[in-house]
C-alpha cells in the first residue's frame, strides 16, 4: 500500500515537472508616471475670474486619463512654493509617446492649453507649468 501511494506520488510529480513550460526571462518595462505642477509666478491677486483646469494623458490612439480640477480664481492659482501636484501612473503605454497637458477654461474669456511629450523610453515625465 505504501508502495502504490509513493508511486502515485512520484507519477505526479514527474508529470508537474514536465509540464511546466521553460519561461522565457523577459524583463518588464518600468512603470511610468506623470507629475503634474501647476503654479504661478505672476501676480494674480486681483483677478477674481473663474478658471477650470484639466490634465490629461493620450496614446495617439485614446485618451486613457482626463480629470477635471475644483474650480478656482485666478487669484487662488499657488505659488511656486505651493504648488498644485498630482502624480498618476500610466502603466500598459509603455511603448508609446504619450501627449500630456493642462487644459484650461477662463469664464468669459475662452480656452488654452499647454502640452508636452512623454517619450516611450522614459519612466517619469515631470509636467510643470507657470500659468501666465
Amino acid at each position: 500500500m505504501k508502495i502504490n501511494y509513493f508511486i502515485s506520488f512520484l507519477v505526479l510529480f514527474i508529470l508537474a515537472v514536465s509540464c511546466q513550460k521553460d519561461q522565457p526571462n523577459v524583463k518588464s518595462a518600468p512603470p511610468r508616471k506623470v507629475r503634474y505642477e501647476l503654479y504661478t509666478n505672476e501676480d494674480f491677486s486681483g483677478d477674481q475670474k473663474n478658471i477650470q483646469f484639466s490634465l490629461f494623458i493620450r496614446n495617439g490612439q485614446k485618451t486613457i486619463f482626463d480629470s477635471l480640477l475644483s474650480n478656482m480664481k485666478i487669484s487662488d492659482i499657488p505659488d511656486s512654493n505651493h504648488k498644485i501636484i498630482i502624480e498618476k501612473w500610466v502603466p500598459g503605454n509603455e511603448s508609446f509617446t504619450l501627449a500630456i497637458g493642462f487644459n484650461y477654461q477662463i469664464e468669459n474669456v475662452g480656452m488654452s492649453w499647454f502640452l508636452d511629450s512623454f517619450p516611450a523610453k522614459d519612466s517619469l515625465k515631470v509636467l510643470s507649468y507657470s500659468f501666465r
